[in-house]
């Protein structure tokens, strides 16, 4: 069986509620994460188009689900995709949650499911699992917590979860629940995506390794009588020329040193994720060659876990990258650059203008109109019927 070609993509942004700068693993030109700077980022993505904004979990990040619900009044079209981990709380008070989370939106919520990642963090969260064991706690936590979000009186008794009597009392307003996203490319995950969730989730490697990775995913689910959709996380360096770009990409690493990269990768190096030792192999933690596949660049590995790999290049030949993964069923991008803030305009301009998009993307600018004093400026378009004001957190966009 194939995968469809994705004739139009959704594209969302990142918001770093770990902490943004201009360069990895030093403090120099570093942003502290604060209410008032995501609001940026999130009122940026929200009038440039982007589709939604993706909110990380992890003991080092602010709490998604708060941040989300802070910045929900704060935008209007925004979608929000809050990640969380199966295993920290019941389903029953997730399904609340996330309830509660689609209400006070109106409809704007989906739901990142994380299995995956560090032993030594999920310890210190309290949940002393295995590889396996976590991937059989995330399956009964979603066939429960499905139920519960379409309505059913649950008595459920699981190896992990059991509940009894469960229900919700306000429903979502997204039927049968929000959507869920979810990425894993163990067997185990594999499993668990083709069973139970909406949108499966890669990381960005070659064409050639995704193009394997959905197969697999999507035999999986035609197993189980069902179809996904398919989404990629990948870091964006896009500038007007390739040569720009290149040198950014090399800018951003500047500071970095192989003590630093070093510990960085003994870090990555404890964890069971398939999904990361996948990525480690792209780079081996060498820094000499990072350019794993035409104009998708390994860089940010180096230090960081999780995505670690970056679209590097002119607006055109990103957008081209990006359509070469459409071609291989992925209809979903969830990009981001760094600082995100800037990086959220210089995308939006440069980039989503080239691709066909699923949503409405920012209102153009327009051409250029002359200043009072001669100068020449942009926005030729006139102010359209003003549009009421929101409410800030602490700051202004």
């Amino acid at each position: 069986m194939g995968i469809p070609p994705a004739r139009a993509a959704r594209v969302l942004w990142f918001l770093p509620t770990h902490g943004d700068g201009r360069y990895l693993a030093t403090a120099e030109g570093s942003r502290a994460v604060d209410l008032s700077y995501l609001a940026q980022i999130a009122g940026a993505a929200d009038r440039l188009g982007y589709y939604g904004v993706l909110l990380p979990t992890g003991r080092s990040c602010e709490d998604s689900w708060v941040i989300a619900s802070a910045l929900v009044p704060l935008t209007r079209r925004l979608r929000f995709l809050v990640a969380f981990r199966p295993g920290l709380v019941s389903p029953a008070v997730a399904a609340r949650m996330a309830a509660s989370l689609d209400r006070i939106s109106d409809g704007r919520l989906m739901i990142n499911v994380v299995t995956g990642g560090d032993p030594v963090e999920n310890e210190g969260d309290g949940l002393f699992l295995s590889h396996a064991a976590r991937y059989e706690v995330t399956r009964e936590f979603l066939e429960a917590w499905k139920r519960l979000m379409g309505g059913s009186r649950l008595d459920y008794a699981g190896a992990h979860i059991r509940i009894g009597g469960g229900r919700l009392v306000f429903p979502p307003v997204q039927k049968p629940h929000p959507p869920l996203y979810f990425g894993g490319s163990s067997d185990a995950g594999i499993a668990v995506a083709a069973e139970l969730v909406d949108a499966y989730l890669t990381w960005g490697e070659p064409p050639s390794n995704v193009a394997e990775k959905l197969m697999r995913v999507a035999t999986a689910a035609a197993n189980c009588g069902r179809q996904l959709s398919y989404g990629i996380r990948l870091h964006a360096i896009v500038r007007e020329t390739e040569a720009e770009a290149w040198r950014a990409a090399e800018d951003l690493i500047r500071h970095l040193d192989d003590t630093t990269i070093g510990a960085a990768q003994q870090v990555f190096a404890r964890m069971d994720s398939v999904g990361q030792k996948r990525m480690a192999a792209l780079h081996g933690g060498r820094r000499d060659q990072l350019e794993i596949s035409p104009h998708l660049w390994a860089g940010v590995g180096l230090v960081r876990g999780g995505a670690g790999t970056a679209l590097v290049g002119d607006a055109e030949t990103v957008a081209e990258r990006m359509r070469e993964y459409m071609a291989l069923g992925i209809d979903h991008f969830i990009m981001s650059g760094y600082p995100h803030l800037e990086e959220a305009y210089r995308f939006a301009e440069l980039v989503l203008p080239r691709l066909p998009l699923q949503h409405a993307a920012g209102s153009p600018a327009g051409g250029w109109q002359s200043g009072p004093f001669g100068e020449m400026i942009a926005n030729a378009a006139m102010p359209g019927r003003p549009v009421p004001s929101l409410p800030t957190a602490a700051g202004n966009f």
